[in-house]
């Protein structure tokens, strides 16, 4: 480890303490390191995995799925650019195809004329934008103003736009188009730190806000036998009566023998997948499909109405799921990725906070704001914050890669291979001194 990365420091705020503590990479990561492995031993453990996990830079390219803020500035990005170009101009400027959710001149003067400035909040923030635009459709579609009627079509072109770019962000790029492993393979690496986990405890729950499928591809590579509320083989529907199942192997045939199997998870997507489509058969008509297909897409998308769509089927399921694992008795809530911006997400993590045995560990900036801050001040001991400085230039703490390289627990091969390294440096400069003192 270079210089820069011996003083590169993280912070842990724990305790109940008003300012974290700020520990060196090489001392304070192992202390850290056993703090998660020991709330990942309580009886009840869960996952809240957000965007930022699915998100990976690398060189300045993106291997993964961008946040909500780089896809903001890439969406209003592409109309702003084309109007600085001219091509909104009469007769317009030739030039490039334009990308397909590149917005119309008629769609373009019709935010002009709500006042909606793409260049101002909405190009740093695209789930502002969609508020704005479904609270718009929500006024004309209740407006008996006729003249207002052709104004729906319109929007409704816009909305469609930036929910095809979603699908389009979350269903290609790097990891899609140019076979890049990068973030599955750290998915994969996740989940086989995830399983360590002693058979006599309930086995962990994965929760999730994300669209795209990197888990179900990372436990499909890795064999880890996984419950995401469907069943079937070649045509699988979802069917919450699949959580309360659990995976077992028989130990003695004889004797009726059965005890749980180690490696098993539990995976809810709060707000549905790229995966599944609607169908009009059966009481759950939600189909899991292989390769994701963008008809009758299942996504809660970033709106004003997202808490009202979590209210049916199959996301009340899973949202139940969410409530009945964390307000159990010892159970332990860690965050990654996650911003605390989803107010019905909040809600039942404040109900669980409710409870004296429940633990929150969130990984953040420690100078995040918003809720998080909120939580900060409330110096609850329960409540957690680790963040800060990577160990290395450029590297976060609180990133998905170096919570699952650094934080979560190390697998017994992990374990032996550094004290290998270890052995290897501390001894090796000793041997290379005797031969010198003896060949003097």
């Amino acid at each position: 480890m270079d210089e820069d990365a011996r003083e590169a420091r993280f912070h842990f705020l724990r305790d109940g303490n008003s300012e974290p503590n700020s520990l060196d990479w090489n001392k304070g990561i192992e202390s850290a390191r056993q703090a998660i492995s020991e709330a990942m031993n309580a009886k009840n453990i869960a996952f809240l995995l957000g965007a930022g996990c699915s998100s990976l830079m690398k060189g300045k390219k993106e291997l993964g799925i961008a946040t909500m803020a780089p896809l903001a500035k890439e969406f209003c990005g592409e109309t702003l650019d084309a109007r600085a170009a001219g091509f909104y101009a009469d007769p317009p400027v030739v030039g490039a195809a334009p990308a397909p959710w590149r917005l119309t001149k008629d769609e373009l003067e019709y935010l002009d004329a709500l006042g909606i400035d793409l260049a101002k909040d909405y190009s740093r923030n695209l789930e502002r934008l969609m508020e704005v635009l479904f609270a718009q459709r929500f006024v004309l579609r209740q407006s008996e103003n006729a003249a207002l009627h052709p104004y729906r079509a319109v929007l409704d072109g816009i909305i469609k736009k930036v929910q095809d770019f979603l699908w389009t962000r979350v269903t290609q790029g790097a990891f899609a188009t140019d076979g890049d492993t990068t973030v599955r393979d750290l998915y994969e690496r996740f989940y086989k730190k995830l399983v360590l986990r002693d058979r006599s405890l309930p086995r962990p729950w994965v929760f999730t806000t994300n669209y795209d499928h990197f888990s179900e591809l990372a436990m499909d590579r890795l064999g880890i036998p996984y419950a995401n509320g469907f069943s079937g083989v070649v045509e699988r529907r979802f069917n919450p009566a699949i959580f309360r199942y659990a995976l077992a192997e028989q130990l003695d045939v004889a004797s009726r023998k059965w005890t749980a199997v180690d490696a098993f998870v539990y995976l809810c997507k709060l707000h549905g997948s790229v995966t599944w489509t609607e169908d009009d058969h059966g009481l759950f008509p939600i189909k899991e499909v292989w390769p994701p297909e963008s008809t009758n897409q299942m996504l809660i998308y970033p709106t004003p109405a997202k808490q009202n769509s979590s209210l049916g089927s199959p996301y009340a399921d899973m949202f139940r799921e969410f409530q009945s694992r964390i307000v159990r008795e010892q159970s332990v809530l860690i965050t990654a990725g996650y911003a605390f911006g989803d107010e019905h997400l909040n809600n039942i993590i404040y109900q669980a906070l409710t409870i004296p045995t429940f633990r929150l560990v969130i990984f953040a900036a420690p100078d995040t704001g918003g809720e998080i801050a909120k939580l900060r001040a409330l110096r609850d001991p329960r409540i957690w914050i680790i963040g800060g400085d990577g160990p290395a230039e450029g590297t976060r703490a609180h990133y998905f890669d170096m919570i699952v390289e650094h934080f979560m627990p190390q697998r017994p091969s992990d374990r032996i291979d550094d004290a290998v390294r270890k052995v290897l440096s501390e001894l090796a400069p000793k041997r290379d001194d005797e031969t010198k003192v003896g060949g003097a």
